[in-house]
């Protein structure tokens, strides 16, 4: 099914649902007037004496050269060869489109001067599954991300690689098996295609979309965490929260109480409990969580409004005014991956407290030794704690800002750059760490939870961990670990742990 997008108006869902689903997409008809009449100006102006950047001069630090009518396809053609430039592991082909889509709505914008037949053949390579193969690595995430956004148009010319049927070919061939003709581009669409902010925008969301699963999985799993160790539910009080006055908290503390309702566990030790307050990863776990929901919806915000965006350069505005400005600086981007970052590094943090918490019988209420029923002769979880502790230390340093870097470049021309690419870039990497991290505490969480016997646990934290024994069994004695852990991140990235506990979405 062929999703239509309206440049402008395209929402966090529906990005989403195309990135997860691999859905075509289309541009409303009703973008194309904008789109043909700013390519008339364009063409009128490559034609014209004076000299307007991308249209018919040199780019960069070679702005002053002027280029004759007659050679404009082939310094665009030259353009997008020379700046095929990218390095490292290509991107996934979800990730891949993605981009592709947010090109697309930002050309639909109408403010780029492209002919709607370039907007056309990223429609139908969309649509045909004509993916080029995009390197990761190369983009300083201002004057646009020009080496990875290269590496796609070239697939367009007829030149680079591309993805199709399953085999990696040459994008002229790949291009004509599935029935499609290499576009030759006309003034300013070889930069109209390559600055923007797409591939480090496709990458921020894509972080932005799996930082928001492994919350929701945090969220059921601190809770189960919770029962384990015999923690209060005293600190979920509302009042507590509405004193407060966050969303995310308040948010978090009601789900956190809701599902916990009716647990036999909590009930046992509401009076006699000896203990006065439980450790922080216990108790102030909407604070934490709740500030990293809040902040994840802020960057979401931000991404949003940058997914809608003209981010190429020059624009072509009122009245056929082509005009020199700066929209390809991804500094925004930046900004709301590195917020993502930290988010999801504390959701990781506070998570392995309580791993290390219930792992030591000095601090789980009576749970045994590292969780195993023969301590000493089995080690149990003592190692799958370590490497919680390990993931935790690379996302925070991981974490690190990549917003306040910077460096020059193209001669001092490109002076100040946002390395949103790499920012955005690195969110993949510590989503997945903290899938594991989270594995590992539902593992825990759940022995824990099985040692309170016959004391029960709530309905939706017992269909949790019915869940999880689905691909984990209780560990008993010593085993080979890797798969239980493997499996159980699994879960968290899948969204299986929240579905589970039917505890619905708190994006918006």
């Amino acid at each position: 099914m062929t999703v239509v997008l309206q440049p402008g108006r395209a929402t966090l869902a529906d990005l989403e649902q195309i990135w997860r689903d691999g859905r075509a997409v289309r541009l409303d008809p009703s973008a194309r007037p904008a789109v043909d009449l700013a390519a008339a100006h364009v063409a009128a102006a490559a034609n014209g004496d004076a000299g307007l950047y991308g249209v018919n001069t040199g780019f960069g630090k070679l702005a002053s050269v002027k280029i004759a009518p007659k050679d404009t396809a082939t310094l665009q053609r030259n353009l997008i060869l020379s700046h095929c430039c990218g390095v490292g592991e290509p991107l996934d082909r979800a990730a891949t489109r993605l981009m592709m889509v947010l090109k697309l709505l930002s050309l639909g914008r109408g403010a780029s001067g492209v002919r709607w037949e370039v907007i056309a053949l990223i429609e139908a390579m969309l649509e045909a599954g004509v993916t080029p193969v995009v390197p990761s690595q190369g983009s300083v995430g201002a004057s646009g991300d020009l080496a990875p956004l290269a590496h796609m148009t070239a697939v367009m010319i007829g030149a680079g690689e591309a993805i199709y049927g399953g085999e990696r070919l040459a994008g002229g061939d790949a291009l004509k098996m599935a029935g499609l003709t290499p576009v030759v581009l006309g003034p300013k669409e070889g930069l109209a295609l390559i600055n923007g902010t797409q591939f480090s925008t496709a990458l921020a969301l894509i972080g932005l979309f799996e930082a928001w699963t492994n919350a929701a999985a945090s969220l059921v799993i601190s809770t189960l965490s919770t029962d384990a160790i015999m923690g209060s539910t005293a600190p979920l009080q509302p009042e507590i929260h509405t004193l407060r006055g966050h969303r995310g908290q308040i948010e978090v503390a009601d789900l956190m109480r809701a599902i916990m309702e009716g647990s036999e566990i909590r009930e046992s030790h509401r009076e006699g409990d000896t203990r006065v307050q439980d450790p922080y990863c216990i108790r102030c776990q909407p604070q934490v969580l709740g500030a990293a929901v809040d902040l994840l919806r802020f960057a979401g915000s931000t991404l949003e409004i940058e997914a809608n965006a003209v981010t190429d350069n020059p624009l072509v505005l009122g009245e056929g005014r082509i005009v020199s400005g700066g929209n390809f600086h991804a500094e925004p981007v930046a900004f709301a991956a590195d917020q993502i970052a930290l988010a999801v590094a504390e959701i990781g943090a506070i998570a392995q407290r309580r791993v290390a918490l219930m792992v030591d019988p000095t601090l789980s209420h009576d749970l045994p030794p590292f969780l195993t029923p023969d301590p000493g002769l089995n080690s149990g979880y003592m190692i799958a704690e370590v490497t919680t502790a390990a993931l935790m230390s690379e996302n925070k340093h991981l974490a690190t800002p990549c917003s306040t870097d910077s460096t020059p470049t193209s001669a001092n021309q490109e002076d100040h750059v946002s390395m949103a690419a790499h920012g955005a870039r690195r969110l993949l990497r510590m989503n997945a760490n903290l899938s594991v991290i989270l594995g590992v505490e539902a593992l825990c969480a759940a022995q824990g939870i099985e040692f309170r016997a016959p004391l029960k646990t709530s309905g939706p934290l017992q269909a949790v961990i019915g869940r999880l024994r689905g691909v984990a069994s209780a560990l008993k004695e010593d085993r080979y670990l890797a798969p239980d852990i493997e499996a159980a991140s699994a879960l968290v990235r899948s969204g299986a742990f929240a579905a589970a506990a039917e505890i619905g979405s708190f994006k918006v």
